[in-house]
């Protein structure tokens, strides 16, 4: 066997498979550059982890169940009143989530909450974070199932591995009590492990209506509130302002 078939074969066999695919242009590269032999070496490793770490990235992308990719940059600040553009970049480090802090944006209907909930949470995985995105309904029916379907099971496991979740559209719908009182043992149950982003449209005024228990309401949001940055957005709704361009 030749020495490149032979290369080619302790690397796919030693799973080294972002090397492998490499391996003409590193070896290419190397013959042009009159690389040493470590600083082959060298090559081939630094290729792998690229590699590795592209994938892992991928994977948590498609993992997070993002509805749509959104990032900062494509954020309209001129249009919101609450966040201001450099604050929004600063939190883009995701130390916030190193520290446990929770992210809370409260205001009107197509003012961009889901928009920056994602564009914090995209940022985060391609950080290496592991992050989960729920619309509050589905969430709901994740909690009421989790007993009953795997499915459900695994991914309410997911979230609790994961270092941020992000939980969206609170106040959209109704929730009947025992759906809150699920909804609150997660909470529980995430505090101070992982961070959470909300969005709602609801005030914190009104919270215990929707949820339909005073007491449980304030203890929920003792733990959403404990260490959180509260964001409450105003302005044009993009939806509206989009419609008014096509009129």
């Amino acid at each position: 066997m030749k020495a490149y078939e032979q290369t080619l074969s302790y690397l796919n066999t030693l799973n080294l498979r972002g090397a492998a695919t490499s391996l003409d242009e590193m070896i290419h590269d190397a013959e042009i550059g009159k690389a040493s032999y470590i600083t082959f070496l060298n090559t081939i490793f630094t290729t792998e982890i690229s590699y590795r770490v592209k994938r892992r990235v991928e994977r948590n992308m498609t993992a997070a169940h993002f509805p749509v990719i959104k990032r900062m940059g494509n954020f309209e600040f001129g249009r919101v009143e609450g966040i201001g553009k450099s604050e929004a970049v600063n939190l883009l480090d995701c130390r916030w989530i190193d520290n446990k802090e929770n992210l809370l944006f409260f205001g009107p209907p197509g003012i961009g909450k889901t928009h920056l909930s994602i564009a914090f949470g995209v940022a985060a995985v391609e950080k290496g974070y592991k992050v989960c995105f729920e619309r509050i309904a589905n969430l709901i029916k994740l909690l009421k199932t989790a007993e009953i379907q795997k499915t459900s099971e695994y991914r309410i496991r997911r979230i609790m591995k994961s270092s941020l979740m992000i939980i969206d559209e609170i106040g959209y719908t109704p929730i009947e009590k025992r759906e809150a009182n699920l909804f609150f043992s997660l909470i529980s149950e995430m505090h101070e492990k992982l961070s959470i982003i909300v969005t709602s449209n609801k005030s914190f005024e009104s919270w215990a209506e929707m949820m339909g228990d005073a007491v449980m309401t304030a203890a929920l949001l003792d733990r959403l509130l404990h260490h959180a940055r509260v964001f409450n957005l105003d302005g044009e709704s993009y939806r509206i302002k989009n419609q008014k361009k096509e009129v």
